[in-house]
């Protein structure tokens, strides 16, 4: 199929998490600051990716150090449906689909320039498979084997959980979810939470003021299983 198959889908579904803070910021829809575009590479042991990013849309000077200890503690994803979710300019989206190309990524953001700068950023660097798309355009009866993610913290407590309470539940039952942290805004409080959602939370690595959780369903009891 073509790229630009595969760049946009239209189909309206039921309203995501859509968050509005101040002007010109990352999590806004539509960032109220002048575009001023410019290109960075992302050196990985296994793929360097040229991308273009753009004022007004998350670490747009240089991969975040989040994102990085991500793409290079995890490996391969594994199934046939993924999802990046808060994609920003497609590191982690384009990364997911250069190690397992066979699978559908779904990169998912509420930031409209970002949504752009990672479909153009797939179609330039051959990521066919790649589906980027606002957050309330993913169909509703779509699922996922895999997640990974470097959630958007600084909207705050309350809109975070809304958004992981959207999206986690539609992580397959086998699946799991690999999200990064950092240690000083909040992982233990947000481990916590998830829990408390009805999942399980194992620290898969820390460094340099970072955790990386991998989050999976929490195994029914023998009463629900019954």
């Amino acid at each position: 199929m073509s790229c630009d198959r595969w760049a946009m889908v239209d189909r309206p579904t039921p309203p995501g998490i859509v968050v509005r803070m101040n002007a010109g910021q990352y999590f806004e829809t539509t960032p109220d600051v002048a575009s001023d575009r410019s290109e960075i590479t992302l050196a990985l042991p296994d793929m360097n990716l040229r991308l273009i990013t753009d004022r007004g849309v998350f670490s747009h000077t240089s991969v975040d150090a989040g994102t990085r200890f991500l793409l290079q503690e995890v490996g391969v994803p594994t199934g046939e449906t993924m999802l990046d979710l808060g994609c920003g300019y497609g590191p982690i989206a384009l990364t997911m689909a250069r190690r397992a190309p066979h699978a559908t990524v779904w990169a998912v953001d509420v930031n409209e320039r970002a949504v752009g700068l990672c479909a153009e950023n797939a179609r330039a660097n051959g990521c066919a498979s790649v589906r980027t798309v606002l957050s309330t355009h993913v169909p509703a009866e779509v699922t996922f084997d895999t997640i990974w993610s470097n959630p958007p913290i600084r909207i705050g407590k309350q809109a975070l959980h809304a958004v992981l309470a959207l999206w986690l539940p539609r992580l397959r039952s086998d699946g799991v979810a690999m999200m990064v942290v950092q240690k000083h805004l909040g992982a233990d409080s947000l481990t916590q939470w998830i829990i408390e959602q009805g999942f399980t939370v194992d620290r898969f690595a820390s460094r340099q003021g970072y955790r990386l959780l991998a989050v999976k369903h929490a195994p029914r009891s023998t009463d629900e299983t019954a």
